[in-house]
């Protein structure tokens, strides 16, 4: 059976599957982070952007789970990218969280354009060395941003969060964070069940081993060694997401998944995205 645990490439140990909190309101997070304790997870994902970062800390404090069993990932919008700013952006999210450290800090989206990234992720290195985040990494970088950040910058990310689902499997970027041992996380995994859960070689599948078709697209990623955060409100969708660790899936079966790529990108593509494009 697959582990739960992925040890990153500093050797801290981040949960291969956490909640997902995207667009959960402040009424509807206390429901969803009690679920998502009771049922196991012990990773949860934010965002400064997301504005519940406040409602997320509250939750997992009236949680009753100490705070080093605990993972919760935020992230630097890019408004406020920049050294200064970022180490000033850092400091909001964790006083907003009622935490003294984060786990993981990524940036959000590289902005190549408006030339801040490398210098942000300074700020990033400066706080991982204050001891202040356990590790630090970036979202939605493509092969050419990661190059550039790695070779200006002293710490590898530890962490790269793409988009990424059967119909957008990401594989030249995956194959890249693989050989510089980058993990991969998956945000929108499922794809926000825009037709792919429909598919029928995803039924299909799911059918032969008595999973629904969401558990068999979460399974079909950690077959790939990516760490996935699915988001969900739903108390029973919370729960059938973490329930994916006591079945693998055949060879044949994850090439059949491999094969409904389309390359069909259902967010932005992060060439275009530069400060002050995204609302």
């Amino acid at each position: 059976m697959v582990q739960d645990t992925y040890y990153l490439n500093n050797g801290y140990p981040m949960p291969k599957i956490g909640l997902g909190v995207y667009k959960i309101t402040d009424e509807e997070m206390e429901t969803a982070v009690e679920t998502a304790i009771e049922t196991g997870y012990r990773a949860f994902d934010t965002a400064y952007f997301y504005g519940n970062e406040q409602a997320l800390g509250r939750a997992l404090k009236q949680s009753g789970v100490d705070r080093e069993d605990l993972f919760i990932t935020s992230k630097l919008w890019n408004d406020y990218q920049g050294y200064e700013q970022t180490l000033t952006y850092f400091e909001k999210s964790l006083e907003n969280l009622g935490t003294d450290y984060l786990d993981l800090y990524l940036i959000h989206w590289p902005c190549e354009a408006d030339e801040l990234f490398i210098e942000s992720y300074k700020a990033l290195e400066q706080l991982y060395h204050d001891g202040k985040i356990r590790a630090i990494g970036v979202c939605n970088f493509k092969p050419h941003h990661l190059e550039r950040l790695m070779a200006e910058t002293d710490v590898t990310p530890a962490v790269n969060q793409i988009e990424c689902h059967p119909y957008f499997n990401q594989q030249e970027t995956q194959d890249f964070c693989d050989k510089h041992d980058i993990a991969v996380t998956a945000w929108m995994p499922l794809m926000r069940n825009r037709g792919l859960l429909d598919h029928p070689t995803v039924v299909n599948i799911a059918e032969r081993y008595g999973k629904t078709p969401a558990q068999i697209v979460l399974r079909w990623h950690l077959a790939h060694n990516r760490i996935i955060i699915p988001k969900s409100k739903t108390p029973e969708r919370i729960r059938e997401n973490f329930d994916i660790l006591d079945f693998n899936l055949e060879l044949t079966d994850i090439a059949e998944i491999d094969s409904l790529d389309q390359g069909a990108r259902q967010g932005k593509d992060p060439d275009e995205v530069r400060i002050g494009t995204l609302k």
